[in-house]
């Protein structure tokens, strides 16, 4: 009975939802500071930190959602609309692990302590009527994963490029339309009426109008996080691999490496796309992460080319 129930306490602050926060890691990536030994360990800490608040701010959602959960295809077996765990129980789990993620944040850096406060404001609003208000639920999902790359930012003091702060915002508004897309996809064969008992934003789309979001904010990820890799070295890469690339090649093969990571950038868009239209998922993008197997080596193609770029290919360049 016990594990039952601690699995179901597990289950409630839905631990693969952390991947996300792996987003406060862009920060001292992008900088060249990765290895930096104090740096990376002031962004574990702020990792657990957003985890344990974002944690917080999903079981609160549940508690608040619990009724409309219940009439959800999937959201029903959530532990709280099942009746695996007990409102009280859950009320408590939230208070906790918001305020230890709140106290905890006081020993990173004020401006981070910041942004906590700011995403558990931003975030309890969001679960107790902004979720419920068209467009406006989107751009507060977006806004949950954006916080958390400047969080990261807060956290070091190194800041990422505006193109790449761009982009994020593009793909965040990506993720966010997808979700609903997928969302209204598995209730669409429900009355009007039902749908909007379980969203109330929901009745306010259609899927013609989140295909337009999707497909906006899928080119300006790509268009974005291309001139993030042109501009972000105006002298371009170097290659200390002499034999590799001698002097007399064009000028082109000695400049501007980080543009090679575009490709994987691409698919892997192209692929998340799949998934929404041919797959029907998208709802969880974290799900989509773990689940889709050429999507997630594409993710780490991409960051084995990143950190070989900006870390191997003449590193003096950040």
């Amino acid at each position: 009975m016990k594990k039952t129930k601690l699995f179901s306490i597990l289950k409630l602050l839905r631990p693969r939802q952390w991947i996300k926060n792996f987003a406060v890691f862009a920060a001292i990536t992008f900088s060249g500071h990765l290895f930096d030994g104090g740096l990376f360990y002031k962004t574990v800490i702020a990792f657990f930190i957003f985890c344990g608040v974002s944690s917080a701010i999903y079981v609160a959602n549940d508690i608040l959602d619990v009724s409309k959960d219940k009439l959800h295809p999937f959201k029903k077996f959530r532990p709280l609309a099942h009746g695996d765990l007990s409102i009280p129980l859950a009320i408590a789990i939230t208070i906790l692990l918001t305020v230890g993620s709140i106290i905890g944040s006081l020993f990173i850096t004020p401006a981070f302590f910041l942004i906590i406060i700011v995403y558990v404001i931003l975030q309890l609003s969001y679960s107790a009527f902004l979720k419920h208000v068209a467009i406006i639920d989107i751009l507060m999902l977006a806004a949950g994963y954006i916080i958390r790359v400047l969080a990261g930012e807060f956290a070091t003091g190194w800041h990422i490029s505006v193109w790449l702060l761009l982009t994020t915002i593009s793909l965040s508004l990506f993720l966010a339309s997808g979700k609903r897309r997928q969302e209204l996809t598995l209730i669409s064969k429900f009355p009007a009426s039902q749908i909007a008992a379980t969203r109330k934003s929901l009745s306010h789309y259609s899927e013609r109008l989140l295909d337009v979001y999707i497909a906006m904010f899928a080119t300006s990820t790509f268009i974005t996080y291309s001139f993030f890799t042109f501009f972000e070295n105006q002298t371009g890469f170097k290659p200390s691999f002499s034999i590799l690339f001698p002097d007399y090649l064009p000028t082109f093969l000695t400049r501007k490496w980080l543009m090679i990571t575009i490709a994987p950038v691409v698919y892997g868009l192209m692929r998340y796309l799949q998934d929404i239209y041919e797959k029907h998922e998208g709802e969880s993008p974290e799900k989509v992460f773990l689940s889709d197997r050429p999507f997630f080596i594409s993710i780490i193609i991409w960051v084995v080319l990143l950190i070989f770029v900006i870390y191997f290919i003449n590193p003096a360049n950040y």
